[in-house]
């Protein structure tokens, strides 16, 4: 084990010993008690089972078959949920076929930020994690299950499924994904639309026209962002059937490996069945015991190692804290220096998930790290054993359907096209994607693995915004073409839910283009899909609560130096204290506080927690 990843994981074990060893208790308990349908009195038993096939009845309460739960995010307008339709009758179909039951326990909201990007609904896009979590709770509340299948894909969706599961932390449960789409109009075909547009060289029809080749089926985007994080992130955990994240909806494949899930949980469930009343604890394969402090370490791995979403430092910090784990910015960071890049996918480089997949997958990036001792290979696994100190070698394979069985194989050795994936001895930057920023401005995270070298520091003076739409409006205006850090503030999750800002790239990347040192500063997101300007995000304390952003004037000189680690403004200290805080226009708090939902997320805008813990909303 590389020595950091070891005083990181210990760190980590230290700082969470009481809300670790409170959480285990509690999984303990629930774990150790009869049955559902022994437990609850006749009249819950028979609303639980009412709408099921007779034979399936007489198995999960006469025959004290295993029970499982599917909570699904389908919806049909999310195109990479739409595939979930037809998933539950597979999941039923294998648990009869394996002696079990499955129910739908309930569905869970999904909802896209490519639609909503810019606009007021990306103001619930961050809480929607929360309601999904809640929601999740409440499908497995009625508490008649055995174990959980959990669909989900995109950004929020598998975060908010992950928390809600692990608040069930005794129930083993196993996510089941359903696929990118196929390959269309290349990402960085697609950018350079975008960028055209911005600058009004082409119309409306035409980036229309590029979009919809670049989205146009079934299936998760294709660049590498929060999406696609997400199942790179839950293969590294363990929690997917091995192999299973970027096989494609409509591959035969796709059926083989979901109904594989079922194969897969049902052994760590039947083994709490047997052991929990007895030893009066949760089995190994219970989610809340599966996912302890070195299977979150893998996660932070498996996401510096690929040039992951930014929005993982927030999300992972608040599913950490749902199994009592408490880790921080400073646990990324140290990583981040000793772990490798070791793929180029958009917007890290010009392949897309297809590409990544087809050069060796997730296989071949878990056993990259686990050899070069990056990752705790002795972890619990769906595919693995408690006590095995290689168990997590079983996710590090890419799956074969021969004829309709099965099977496992290695992953390539060396990469299959080294333009896209390379073994920890060569990676492409001996450091991860990821950088955390410090300075008088507050705390803030950087991406860089899509940053050119000689972006890396950007000096410069600021222009001040309170909004994404003012910022576009000086673009049109041409008061940006020069050396510019933009600071959009007031974007924070108290502020308005901390909306991404993908919408800044184009003309951001414009005046790149044109030769200008310009960075971006804002307490807001940026999409998983952006990358080669700087952007220092998700700053702390936001604007909002009285965070430094809130002291910056249009012309102080700001340097974001992601090489030194550093976000400062260049004013003398004195001038700086004196300062006062700008306010929130009164417009704007009107503004961002109603209509199309909003008043509905006003408690969850008023009890988040900040960016680097998590903006969990429930602590």
């Amino acid at each position: 084990m590389h020595p950091v990843v070891a005083q990181v994981t210990q760190r980590v074990v230290e700082r969470s010993r009481p809300t670790r060893q409170a959480y285990l208790q509690r999984l303990n308990r629930l774990a150790s008690r009869p049955r559902g349908a022994q437990r609850l009195g006749c009249a819950n038993v028979a609303h639980a089972f009412a709408a099921m096939p007779t034979d399936d009845r007489l198995r999960v309460v006469a025959e004290r078959a295993p029970n499982l739960a599917i909570v699904t995010a389908y919806n049909d307008m999310l195109s990479a949920h739409q595939p979930y339709e037809h998933f539950p009758a597979w999941l039923r179909d294998e648990a009869r076929r394996a002696g079990a039951t499955a129910q739908v326990a309930g569905g869970v909201p999904a909802m896209c930020d490519g639609i909503t990007q810019g606009q007021p609904g990306m103001e619930l896009s961050l809480f929607s994690r929360d309601v999904i979590a809640q929601s999740t709770a409440i499908a497995l509340s009625h508490d008649v299950f055995d174990g959980a299948l959990l669909l989900g894909v995109c950004d929020k969706i598998v975060p908010g499924l992950l928390i809600g599961a692990l608040h069930f932390g005794h129930l083993p449960c196993a996510f089941v994904p359903a696929g990118p789409m196929t390959s269309g109009l290349p990402n960085k075909d697609k950018a350079k639309v975008r960028e055209q547009f911005a600058q009004g060289l082409v119309g409306r029809d035409a980036l229309l026209d590029a979009e919809t080749q670049a989205y146009h089926g079934a299936g998760t985007c294709t660049f590498y962002g929060t999406a696609n994080s997400n199942q790179m992130l839950l293969e590294a955990m363990g929690l997917h059937v091995p192999g299973s994240a970027f096989v494609h909806p409509s591959a035969p494949l796709r059926e083989a490996l979901s109904r594989e899930a079922v194969r897969l949980l049902l052994p760590h469930v039947r083994e709490q069945l047997a052991d929990a009343p007895r030893t009066g604890q949760a089995a190994p394969g219970a989610i809340g015991r599966l996912v302890d402090e070195r299977c979150i370490v893998n996660a932070m791995v498996a996401l510096l190692a690929t040039g992951g979403s930014t929005n993982h430092l927030i999300h992972w910090v608040a599913v950490a804290r749902a199994a009592g784990i408490v880790i921080d910015w400073d646990d990324f960071s140290a990583l981040s220096a000793v772990v490798p890049l070791l793929a180029r996918v958009y917007p890290n480089g010009e392949a897309d998930v297809n590409q990544f997949q087809a050069a060796g997958g997730p296989g071949f990036v878990l056993r990259e790290l686990i050899d070069a001792g990056l990752m705790h290979a002795d972890v619990t696994t769906l595919a693995g054993s408690a006590g095995d100190d290689q168990s997590l070698r079983a996710h590090a394979r890419l799956p074969v359907l021969d004829g309709e069985r099965l099977t496992w194989q290695a992953a390539p050795a060396p990469s299959v096209d080294t333009s896209v994936l390379r073994g920890a001895a060569e990676p492409f930057s001996a450091t991860g994607g990821l950088r955390l920023l410090s300075g008088n401005l507050g705390r803030a995270v950087i991406k860089v693995s899509a940053v050119p070298d000689d972006r890396w520091v950007i000096e410069a003076p600021a222009r001040v915004f309170d909004s994404q739409e003012a910022l576009q409006a000086a673009f049109q205006a041409g008061e940006l073409a020069r050396d510019v850090v933009a600071v959009v503030r007031f974007q924070g999750p108290a502020a308005c839910g901390m909306p991404e800002l993908h919408q800044l790239t184009p003309p951001l990347s414009v005046l790149q283009g044109q030769g200008h040192r310009v960075a971006l500063v804002t307490d807001g997101r940026m999409s998983g899909a952006s990358g080669k300007v700087p952007a220092a995000i998700h700053v702390c304390p936001e604007a909002l609560l009285g965070g430094p952003l809130a002291r910056v004037q249009d012309g102080d000189l700001l340097r974001v130096d992601a090489r030194a680690g550093t976000l400062d403004v260049l004013v003398d200290a004195a001038t700086w204290a004196a300062r006062p805080l700008a306010q929130r226009s009164a417009a704007a708090e009107l503004e961002q506080a109603h209509d199309l939902g909003r008043e509905l997320f006003a408690g969850l805008r008023r009890n988040v927690r900040s960016a680097e813990e998590g903006a969990c909303t429930w602590l």
